[in-house]
């Protein structure tokens, strides 16, 4: 889990990505990794609705600038309270694009979803611009709140892992990373099968003993690599994103492959009524297809980790701007931090 790169936290000045730079400082700090945070905006499209924190006139660069350097201190700030020193820096274009360059640079990227707008919809947009579908290292995508408009608590440390299973490439390199990261924390991880609803079908019991046992499969070489890993597993009838956000609720973080066309990705980036990054009321760590697949038929150039994917330095990156900036006054991450999480003790 432990190598030179760092973890990239994308923030907006919205509250959902002042929670995702929290959940990033946290792991960085449990993970011995560095972080770094990224605030994007565009021009001449840039308007109000692009920073949350300050209005800007369209077409003003120097004020975006400014806006944006704003919305990384207080975000240097909240990982200051973690005792996590950050690197900053800004991005300006289309942030999609850039995001998916700058991702063969990270451990993990983290971003925060409050739903319409912001830098979440930027990145996640359709199944075939975003960032889960095509970055180098996988992402975690934080929610804010659940479907209720409840705001999410956010835990110190991690018990409880989910990960969604199936027999693609996807699913098993899903399974691999959900036991890594499970194990990195002490964690439990169950691991949560879907068939499809066989009530009434001919043979109704013996098609669910072969799910068992591919499962049993599975689950067999993680036992013998995590010996002390404790791993529950789960075989639900019906969609695997309704199986998926249910578990969102009471695990820490849910774990997924993302396929390209079809499979997971219409489960992660799929209608309202569809989506797990709609839906889910806790992180939920993709693993893209780019990362899965180097080459779109040649399994032996997969990276077995992101420390594999070679780096791409910030020069070759159009876009992409290194700036020092200070932190924002302790209080000033105190009274987010308040906001974003009334129970974090």
């Amino acid at each position: 889990m432990i190598n030179d790169k760092a973890i990239l936290v994308g923030v907006d000045g919205s509250h959902a990505s002042y929670k995702a730079t929290w959940w990033a400082a946290n792991y960085a700090k449990h993970a011995g990794l560095t972080l770094q945070i990224v605030c994007a905006y565009s021009l001449p499209s840039y308007a109000a609705v692009s920073f949350d924190a300050t209005y800007t006139a369209m077409g003003d660069d120097n004020a975006a600038h400014s806006d944006a350097q704003e919305i990384l201190a207080k975000a240097k700030a909240i990982a200051d309270e973690q005792g996590v020193e950050a690197a900053t820096l800004i991005v300006t274009g289309d942030p999609a694009s850039v995001f998916v360059e700058l991702s063969r640079n990270y451990n993990l990227i983290v971003i925060g979803n409050r739903g319409k707008g912001g830098l979440a919809e930027r990145l996640l947009g359709t199944t075939s611009s975003s960032l889960p579908a095509y970055a180098y290292c996988p992402i975690v995508v934080v929610p804010y709140t659940d479907d209720d408009g409840n705001l999410m608590h956010l835990n110190n440390t991690i018990t409880k892992v989910a990960v969604g299973s199936d027999e693609s490439k996807w699913g098993l390199k899903a399974l691999d990373i959900a036991a890594d990261f499970a194990t990195c924390w002490g964690a439990e991880l169950d691991v949560i099968s879907a068939v499809p609803n066989l009530k009434g079908v001919d043979g109704e019991d013996a098609i669910m003993e072969s799910y068992k046992d591919d499962l049993e499969v599975r689950i067999k070489p993680l036992q013998e690599s995590h010996p002390d890993l404790k791993i529950n597993k789960q075989i639900v009838s019906g969609p695997a994103v309704s199986a998926l956000t249910k578990a969102s609720y009471d695990h820490d973080v849910v774990v997924v492959g993302s396929r390209g066309r079809g499979g997971f990705t219409g489960l992660l980036l799929g209608s309202t009524s569809q989506g797990l990054l709609q839906h889910a009321a806790g992180p939920v760590y993709v693993v893209p297809r780019k990362y899965v697949e180097a080459a779109e038929s040649r399994l032996d150039t997969v990276p077995s980790s992101p420390a594999e994917v070679p780096a791409k330095s910030l020069e070759e990156i159009a876009g992409v701007e290194e700036i020092p900036v200070s932190a924002a006054e302790p209080e000033v991450a105190q009274q987010i931090e308040k906001t974003i999480d009334p129970d974090r003790q």
